[in-house]
C-alpha cells in the first residue's frame, strides 16, 4: 500500500538533502556515508519512499562522537546532547540547537486541543538529566508561564534492578519517587501531571496520592512506556473521571507525537500524530512494505530536521495504523506496544 506523502514534505526532503550532503553544510557523520551509499542523496531522493534506499544508522548513534552528528552549517550554535533511555541497550544520543523547542510548540497546541491546561503549574514525575524528556516537560510548563517541579529518577536503574531479578528493590524505587510526589503536591498548585503509565497505577494503588492526583491536576499527560487500551480505559473512567488523560508517544530520535483530537472512524480511544513539517512514522509488515490501514505493523521512523537526519529507522514498536484526520496527510497510530526482546536484548521497559 502507498505511504502517505505530500508536496510539502517532498519539497522538504528536496532542499534537506542538499543541507546534509553539502559539503559546507552536511554533518562529519553523513558526509562521511556519501560515497559509500550507492547513490545520491541530492539527486536521487525526492519522495518519503526514497529514504527507506538509505541504511538503518541508529545503532552508531550509541558510540559516534556527538560533535561528529553536527551539521557545518550550524557550527556557531550552541548544541545539547541528549541521550535515549537505554531500554535496547546502550544509549543513543541526538543532538539539538533549537528545533526540538519549535516542534513543541506545535506539539502543545495540541496538547492543549486535547485538554491540557494552557497555563499553569507542571510536575514531572519522570526523567531529567540526559533525557530529553526533562527538557520538553520544561518548556511547555515555560510556555504556559507556569514554573516546573521534578523528582530524581533514574530509569537506567528500575531496568538494572528488574533485569537483575530485583522487583522488590524496584518497588521500593517506585515508593521513594512517590514520596517525592507526594511532598510536592501536598504543598503547591499543580496543573498537569505528567508521567509514565506504571507510575500512574503506582499512584492509583497509594489512596492518599491518589487523591491529591485527582482533586489537584487538571490534566495528566502519560508518555515513556506503553499501556494496554483497558489500563488506558480505567485511567479515564475510574481514577481520574473528571481529569483530562492525555497521551504522547515519542523517544529521542522521532520526537514527539501527542495524542490528537478523535477523529470518525479512528476506532482507537487514542491516536498519535507526528510533527507534520519534518517527521513521518509507517507501519511496516516483516518485509518493510506499508501495511494497510487497521493493520499493525513496526514502527519506521523518517525525522529529517536542520540538525539531524534519520531516515529508515526501525523503532522498537509495533502500532496499529489510522488514516489521516480530515485536513491533514500524516498517518496517525495507535495501540503502541514494545516488542518484548530486539536484536537478541531484552527489553525492560520499568518505569520509563
Amino acid at each position: 500500500m502507498t505511504p502517505t506523502t505530500d508536496s510539502a514534505f517532498d519539497s522538504h526532503l528536496r532542499k534537506s538533502m542538499a543541507w546534509h550532503f553539502g559539503d559546507d553544510t552536511g554533518s562529519p557523520f553523513w558526509l562521511g556515508k556519501r560515497d559509500s551509499l550507492g547513490f545520491d542523496p541530492v539527486t536521487e531522493v525526492h519522495t518519503m519512499t526514497d529514504l527507506t534506499r538509505f541504511p538503518d544508522i541508529s545503532t552508531e548513534l550509541r558510540t559516534v562522537p556527538a560533535r561528529q552528528l553536527i551539521p557545518r552549517g550550524l557550527q556557531d550554535r550552541p548544541f545539547r546532547v541528549y541521550d535515549s533511555g537505554g531500554t535496547t541497550g546502550d544509549p543513543k544520543r541526538i543532538v539539538d540547537s533549537g528545533y526540538r523547542a519549535r516542534m513543541l510548540e506545535w506539539a502543545r497546541d495540541r496538547l492543549i486541543e486535547t485538554g491540557v491546561p494552557a497555563t499553569g503549574n507542571w510536575l514531572h514525575l519522570g526523567p531529567g538529566g540526559p533525557h530529553v524528556i526533562g527538557y520538553d516537560v520544561s518548556r511547555y510548563a515555560a510556555l504556559g508561564g507556569g514554573v516546573l517541579y521534578t523528582v530524581d529518577l533514574d530509569p537506567r536503574w528500575v531496568k538494572r534492578l528488574l533485569a537483575a531479578g530485583r522487583a522488590d528493590d524496584a518497588d521500593e524505587y517506585v515508593q521513594h519517587l512517590l514520596d517525592q510526589a507526594q511532598t510536592i503536591l501536598e504543598t503547591q498548585d499543580v496543573a498537569v501531571l505528567n508521567t509514565t503509565p506504571p507510575l500512574l497505577e503506582a499512584i492509583c494503588a497509594r489512596p492518599r496520592l491518589h487523591r491529591l492526583v485527582r482533586d489537584k491536576a487538571e490534566a495528566i499527560i502519560w508518555a515513556g512506556t506503553s499501556i494496554s487500551a483497558e489500563s488506558l480505559r480505567q485511567l479515564d473512567e475510574t481514577f481520574f473521571p473528571d481529569t483530562a488523560v492525555v497521551g504522547i508517544y515519542g523517544n529521542s530520535l522521532m520526537g514527539v507525537a501527542p495524542q490528537r483530537v478523535p477523529a470518525q472512524g479512528d476506532g482507537h480511544p487514542c491516536v498519535f500524530e507526528p510533527f507534520p513539517d519534518t517527521t513521518r512514522l509507517e507501519l511496516v509488515d516483516e518485509k518493510g512494505r506499508p501495511v494497510a490501514y487497521g493493520e499493525r505493523g513496526r514502527v519506521r521512523l523518517h525525522a529529517v530536521t536542520e540538525e539531524m537526519f534519520l531516515p529508515n529507522i526501525a523503532e522498537r514498536d509495533t502500532a496499529v495504523r489510522i488514516r489521516p484526520r480530515p485536513g491533514s496527510s500524516v498517518d496517525g497510530l495507535a495501540d503502541v506496544q514494545t516488542y518484548r526482546a530486539l536484536d537478541d536484548v531484552p527489553i525492560i521497559e520499568g518505569v520509563y
